[in-house]
């Protein structure tokens, strides 16, 4: 009997699982299964859910929308804004949290807080004005306003929750306060520097509004070229459906490998006394 209830309420537990994951992952796996799809067994009512897979797709996608192009512009502005905005941030977030500087948090965390589109119009008017449109200086710069307020709110906590000991410690055994930041406290900020790198590297590659205004042809990136398969006739949704596994695919990657020390890095700090 009591094997019984163990049995059940194991079930139970998983069915709930069950129930609140397959919403999430169900749209993944339609996007995934009708991306190996032609368009009429995509559109086709009932959906197919037996077919022949096909890569005619991606074919299209890489060879002629030359996504490579795409999928390069995008790696080296998410990974530029993101090496730089680690660059000021880390710093920025240690001085912070060292000389207790609460208002300065709580105006980076307002910046982080705000509409992106406030500041799309005089970013506009500024990149215009010095020639800047359509440039890797642009769209890096624009999405280290994404970027840099989230790496500085992360990190504030993450060094807030790091016991000041060490710091004293090293400062008695001559190191200064910068060898102190440097030889101490960036070592063992690994998980916050990992969850803060691959967070700002998401939203960066994701960025969709300030690649459409500040980008073109030159700099176009990965969410506006699937724009490319939209027409006023037709959707072609196999090519989008391609598109978009492209495009998820490095971030679910990327999250997957760190993804514990995302947890730990959000949580540090949260238990602090």
């Amino acid at each position: 009997m009591q094997i019984n209830k163990k049995l059940l309420s194991r079930i139970a537990w998983y069915g709930l699982i069950a129930l609140i994951i397959i919403p999430f992952l169900f749209p993944l796996f339609w996007i995934v299964s009708s991306s190996f799809k032609t368009q009429s067994q995509i559109v086709a009512s009932p959906p197919l859910w037996v077919f022949r897979p096909t890569l005619e797709n991606y074919k299209g996608v890489f060879m002629d929308q030359n996504f490579g192009i795409y999928l390069m512009n995008s790696s080296i502005i998410a990974i530029g804004s993101t090496l730089l905005s680690l660059l000021i941030g880390i710093p920025a977030a240690y001085a912070i949290s060292r000389y207790k500087m609460q208002t300065l948090g709580v105006f980076i965390l307002i910046a982080r807080l705000m509409p992106g589109i406030s500041f799309l119009i005089p970013w506009f008017i500024l990149f215009s004005k010095i020639r800047l449109i359509d440039t890797y200086t642009a769209l890096i710069a624009s999405h280290m306003l994404v970027g840099l307020p989230l790496i500085v709110w992360i990190m504030i906590n993450y060094f807030d929750g790091l016991p000041r000991e060490l710091e004293e410690s090293a400062l008695i055994d001559g190191c200064t306060l910068q060898g102190a930041f440097v030889r101490v406290y960036l070592p063992i900020s690994g998980p916050g520097i990992l969850t803060a790198t691959t967070l700002s590297f998401l939203f960066s590659w994701n960025n969709f509004m300030f690649s459409l205004v500040l980008s073109a042809q030159r700099t176009k990136t990965l969410p506006i070229a699937i724009y490319n398969f939209v027409s006023y006739a037709e959707v072609n949704w196999g090519s989008v459906m391609a598109a978009a596994v492209v495009i998820i695919a490095p971030a679910i990657v990327l999250t997957m490998v760190f993804q514990r020390y995302v947890i730990k890095g959000l949580t540090m700090g949260a238990v602090k006394g």
